[in-house]
């Protein structure tokens, strides 16, 4: 089992990094074929701000187990959460380019047992580009920062507040995660 490289909490809810457990080779050749895919302006942070919408590709459950990330998000999951049976229910990509609008939402409700796994897919990433991923607090403020890295995993509790910021001007690329929502089950 691969142990993550940073874990902290956010009010007693976990988020773990994993760095390297596929190639970084791997998290390139994702790049290069999401980069061809279609994506719909269609996903919401919440329900209240429905107005501001952005860029998503659903892939299919059932194609999850042929990609070389599930059995990565699998060994991750077992490491941290041994002896529970977590499921995916929800696989998609999420784009965002300079100018889009990223807003803080929650993927599960607190006290559900649920995860969500988000891989980078990129070839290179720099610090100046941003793109974190930030995770906040019930009072708003900013609690852990998480940078793109090729084949970096970010896996946390659900119901942690969050939000994927885009790239700043300077970025030549586009910001691409793969997210994996998981729940017991």
């Amino acid at each position: 089992m691969s142990a993550p490289g940073r874990h902290e909490k956010v009010e007693g809810r976990d988020v773990f990094v994993f760095d390297d457990l596929v190639p970084a080779e791997e998290s390139a050749r994702y790049f290069a074929a999401i980069s061809k895919a279609s994506f719909t302006r269609t996903e919401t942070a919440r329900p209240e701000a429905a107005e501001f919408r952005h860029w998503v590709c659903e892939m299919p459950l059932e194609n999850l187990p042929r990609t070389s990330l599930w059995p990565a998000t699998e060994t991750a999951v077992a490491g941290v959460r041994p002896g529970e049976a977590f499921r995916p229910y929800r696989v998609y990509t999420n784009y965002s380019s300079y100018g889009d609008v990223l807003l803080t939402h929650v993927d599960a409700v607190p006290g559900a047992r649920e995860l969500t796994a988000l891989w980078f897919l990129c070839e290179r990433w720099d610090t100046e580009w941003g793109g974190e991923t930030l995770f906040y607090e019930a009072t708003g403020e900013a609690r852990i920062a998480v940078s793109p890295r090729p084949a970096r995993l970010l896996l946390f509790d659900g119901a942690i507040r969050h939000a994927g910021k885009p790239p700043n001007r300077n970025c030549p690329v586009s910001r691409y995660t793969f997210a994996i929502k998981l729940r017991v089950g």
